[in-house]
């Protein structure tokens, strides 16, 4: 049995703790600041999770933020990262007063950061943060994949990868949270499963547009018949786009074929927040009239990721390499109508 403290009770963060308990760990999911209200109800409704509408197992333990540091301080053997990107550095200001070194750092969430004018992962956002806190000697892997909270949280059969510069430590991970419905894939390739995981998000609005891209002159009714074609084409595109781009920064081709690229695409696309935007998008509204008018308090992690690292790919990269990606970006970032060179 492993102490396994989860920090973040969102939708993933919650949902995590379903394969960990079962595996006869002792879990506990500590709030955010900002999710104080969010625990007083998990707890009040008989461990109903508001957003997942799913009642987890009451062996999960939910606490509030004000008992965070007490637990840090209890020696856990894991800490799981289920915050959202922006909350990176909160993330890392709190564990940073407790942090021992080699202690397991799980990284959920799905992100790319610019770090001192250069674009880099979330786990080597954290790793810079915590030696610039005085911590040597950190370890930390990364869980991306197919995989929707709400679907972990009921034990539909589930895939993921865990990456780790040490395949050691991704072995042992894989032993610790791996039940008859959700097993994982280990592997070496950090960088490469965390960018494919990440860039996936802004691949996915693309093919969420497809609708609307297919046919202009079409009506909306033949569009939403026979848009496959032009879905089909994107996401191929899209796969040789992210192929490129993750070689570019460090990360190896064939993880982009993985479970950490192409299967998580495959759920974005089909599916979601992302897809959703997307749509949006391909029947011509502007990116802040789209957001403003459908989704004004929907987080959008490909939107999110691509103001955050937009402006830096679009000064560095060659857009005749990236068409797709520089057209999403340029509509997300300049506000510019979605439009596709092909």
């Amino acid at each position: 049995m492993k102490k396994i403290i989860i920090i973040g009770a969102g939708a993933m963060g919650s949902a995590f703790g379903v394969p960990c308990v079962e595996n006869k760990n002792d879990v506990t999911i500590v709030g955010t600041h900002l999710e104080q209200e969010l625990i007083d109800e998990i707890k009040s409704k008989s461990q109903i999770h508001p957003t997942l509408k799913t009642q987890l197992p009451k062996e999960i333990k939910f606490e509030r933020f004000d008992k965070l540091q007490s637990l840090l301080s209890k020696s856990p053997d894991i800490i799981i990262c289920g915050v959202s990107s922006i909350g990176i550095e909160w993330f890392v200001e709190q564990i940073s007063k407790t942090y021992k070194k080699k202690l397991p750092i799980v990284l959920l969430t799905k992100g790319l950061s610019i770090f001192d004018g250069d674009l880099i992962t979330l786990s080597d956002k954290i790793k810079n943060l915590l030696k610039n806190n005085g911590h040597s000697e950190i370890n930390i892997s990364a869980i991306k994949g197919p995989c929707l909270a709400v679907g972990l949280a009921n034990k539909m059969r589930t895939g993921t990868v865990i990456a780790n510069q040490d395949i050691k430590e991704s072995q042992s991970l894989k032993k610790i949270i791996s039940t008859n419905y959700y097993s994982a894939e280990i592997s070496e390739d950090i960088s490469g499963v965390e960018l494919s995981g990440a860039i996936k998000n802004i691949y996915s609005m693309l093919i969420g547009a497809s609708e609307g891209l297919s046919n202009s002159k079409a009506t909306k009714e033949i569009q939403s018949k026979y848009f496959l074609n032009t879905a089909a084409s994107l996401i191929h595109r899209s796969i040789s786009e992210m192929v490129e781009f993750v070689s570019h920064y460090g990360g190896k081709p064939e993880t982009v074929y993985g479970l950490a690229g192409l299967g998580d695409l495959y759920v974005s696309a089909i599916g979601g927040r992302n897809s959703l935007m997307g749509k949006y998008l391909g029947e011509g509204y502007l990116y802040n009239e789209a957001k403003e008018k459908f989704m004004k308090n929907i987080t959008v992690e490909g939107a999110q990721l691509a103001l955050e690292i937009g402006p830096k790919i679009l000064q560095d990269l060659n857009p005749k390499h990236f068409p797709l990606m520089f057209s999403m970006l340029q509509t997300i970032c300049e506000n510019k109508k979605l439009e596709i060179s092909w």
